[in-house]
């Protein structure tokens, strides 16, 4: 029992899956902030949000992933920042999911607002199943180290 408990609480792993998660939704982020109209078009595209949400999504999510990304990498409010990130993902792979039944061929507008960036929807879901174990363990990873504000679950 106690080497599960080291491996969970280990710090440089936690701090690597905090690299990890909030590293790629800073880096998703940019794309999508300074494009936040073909970003709309692709959030369209998913056929899950009603008109009125999408403008206002398509401002607003980048902003979330950006903030909650520098939180979570600087450790500051991570349990918070990590909470956050993880319902997006989880969010995304349900929207994916959707569409992968339907058979939509998705832009996912994961990393770019590219119109040419089409991928296949189940190997979105995969990665995205694989970024919340990361996200997940970043989540319940309580060490302090490498951290600029000590936890406090």
């Amino acid at each position: 029992m106690t080497d599960n408990r080291e491996l969970l609480q280990n710090d440089y792993l936690g701090f690597l899956a905090r690299l990890i998660v909030g590293g790629i939704f800073i880096y998703a982020s940019l794309d999508k902030l300074f494009d936040p109209a073909q970003f709309a078009r692709i959030i369209y595209n998913y056929h899950l949000l009603p008109g009125s949400l999408i403008n206002l999504s398509a401002i607003i999510m980048p902003w979330v992933e950006l903030i909650c990304g520098i939180a979570l990498v600087a450790g500051i409010y991570r349990g918070g920042a990590s909470l956050v990130l993880n319902a997006l993902i989880i969010s995304f792979a349900v929207a994916i999911t959707i569409n992968l039944f339907r058979g939509v061929d998705l832009e996912c507008g994961c990393f770019t607002v590219n119109s040419k960036a089409k991928t296949n929807a189940l190997s979105l879901l995969l990665r995205d199943l694989g970024l919340l174990v990361v996200g997940l363990y970043a989540y319940f990873n309580k060490s302090p180290k490498f951290s600029l504000m000590k936890p406090k679950y």
